[in-house]
């Protein structure tokens, strides 16, 4: 290796290690307080689930009715733990892909006490029935300015990091930020302004737009993000190209294109135009696209190291989330169909694809980045493999338990009980009791699963972790020999230009 060369390396290394320094308090306070109100969320989650088979449970709390919990339980899931794992991990990865140190993490950090803060106030608003009784929506009016402002500070400082990058490069995982960034408040802004601001409070219309919104939400800011980190990882840790650059340009721009029509399938029969209602079904079925593009091309990538794959934890995770994002399109596909619909529009399936969507996707995508981040910002290993693989595994086996059997099958069977008019209402909600309570089980694996993460990530916030100079979990095989360290070369990502 010639010294130029080897000189070039140590320059890298140092570049990048002070990117991390300069982004340590801000991207660990995001996954800290993100894991934290995750906690959270699945707590409420568990309450909410077993008050749908048992009312009575916690029935002196009056906080905790079934409206109320089950509201908090998702936007909790959503601006708490999604929203900031999507801030860590799109921050420090514009950081590294335009070899930029942060100057700004001071402001970062402070938006996110101040967004923690207004995240309280949302949940104590719905818990205290004040919410504004919109799915995804449900904190009070107050609350989505503020995180408007927020957002915008945070959106602001990525955009000038892109336009300062060192050397003119567009990675792929830059291409979804730079989207998801734009994405982001134009969906949250739409909706609210068009439902609170022009809508004047008419139900059909406000019912339209939440649709859309929920949708928009999800394919336009939470998978872009993921996409991102999973591009940014698979060639990382593998040390391979991206399998195919027009592959990734094609699955982007497909996104882009179908991505924001979809949602209006789900007032399938509502009094709005029948050309939406298809027009969202259609475009949600075309998802698939985008989807297997995306889920093929980062599992070529990683198909020649199986043996990576299994080893490391952060890929390991990246993997299942693609593979969800793929499944997420097939689940999405299957209620879109207008012969689907009329059974799982009023069931508890479109609970089960959400919480597929956003924890057996898009989760398992940011427990791969964090997993990956968090030791090189804190300079210390992970210091337990079975917390991580039980970890993985609890999520897998609870994510698809809730989602897949008690979501999707109990959804269609208690949409085909309640499609029998021979048959009296009651006793056909009766019919999917058994799922409710199998749901609740699930959740208890999910949140097993999260102690374990919880508790890991807080012992490396207080950095008890090994001191490391290639930051990863290294895994000695039978002859003693490790496999690792992940790798740590930025350029592995073809530039666009």
């Amino acid at each position: 290796m010639s010294t130029e060369s080897t000189q070039q390396m140590a320059e890298d290394a140092t570049l990048r290690a002070e990117i991390d320094r300069s982004l340590r308090h801000p991207v660990m306070f995001f996954f800290t307080s993100g894991a934290a109100w995750l906690a959270v969320s699945l707590l409420l989650g568990i309450i909410a689930t077993a008050k749908s088979f048992a009312p009575g449970f916690l029935s002196c709390v009056d906080c905790l009715t079934y409206g109320r919990t089950f509201a908090a339980h998702m936007n909790v899931l959503l601006y708490g733990w999604c929203a900031q794992a999507a801030f860590g991990t799109m921050i420090w990865l514009m950081s590294r892909l335009s070899r930029q140190p942060s100057q700004s993490s001071g402001v970062i950090l402070t938006v996110g006490h101040a967004w923690n803060a207004v995240i309280a106030l949302g949940t104590i608003g719905i818990l205290s029935g004040n919410g504004s009784g919109q799915p995804w929506m449900g904190f009070p009016n107050f609350v989505w300015p503020c995180l408007i402002v927020l957002y915008a500070a945070i959106a602001i400082w990525s955009v000038i990091q892109f336009r300062v990058r060192r050397g003119g490069h567009v990675f792929i995982s830059q291409w979804y930020i730079l989207a998801a960034l734009f994405w982001f408040p134009w969906t949250l802004l739409t909706a609210h302004v068009f439902i609170h601001v022009i809508g004047d409070g008419h139900p059909v219309f406000a019912t339209a737009i939440n649709a859309w919104f929920r949708s928009g939400l999800l394919f336009l800011f939470f998978t872009p993000i993921a996409i991102a980190s999973a591009y940014y990882l698979a060639p990382k840790v593998t040390g391979r190209p991206v399998y195919s650059y027009s592959l990734a340009l094609f699955g982007f721009w497909a996104l882009a294109v179908v991505g924001p029509w979809a949602g209006m399938q789900k007032l399938y029969g509502a009094p709005i135009p029948v050309w939406l209602q298809y027009a969202g079904a259609g475009a949600t079925i075309l998802l698939l696209i985008p989807a297997i593009a995306v889920s093929v091309n980062i599992l070529k990538t990683v198909s020649a190291k199986g043996e990576t794959v299994a080893h490391s934890p952060s890929l390991r995770f990246s993997v299942a989330g693609i593979i969800g994002l793929a499944a997420t399109a097939l689940f999405a596909a299957a209620l879109a169909l207008p012969g689907s619909m009329s059974l799982t529009q009023f069931s508890i399936a479109s609970y089960g694809f959400d919480i597929f969507a956003l924890y057996g996707f898009f989760s398992m995508c940011m427990f791969g980045a964090i997993y990956f981040i968090v030791p090189r910002i804190t300079g210390r290993e992970w210091i337990s493999t079975k917390f991580i693989r039980v970890h993985f595994w609890s999520s897998i086996y609870g994510v698809v338990f809730i989602a897949l059997f008690c979501g999707l099958l109990g959804g269609y069977l208690q949409g085909q009980a309640v499609e029998n008019f021979s048959e009296p209402f009651a006793s056909a909600m009766g019919r999917y009791k058994i799922y409710t309570i199998g749901m609740a089980i699930g959740w208890v694996f999910v949140l097993l699963a999260n102690f374990f993460f919880c508790f890991h990530l807080l012992l490396m916030w207080l950095r008890l972790g090994r001191r490391s100079n290639h930051p990863t979990l290294l895994k000695h095989n039978a002859h003693g020999q490790v496999h690792g360290p992940e790798g740590d070369l930025d350029s592995l990502q073809s530039p666009t230009s």
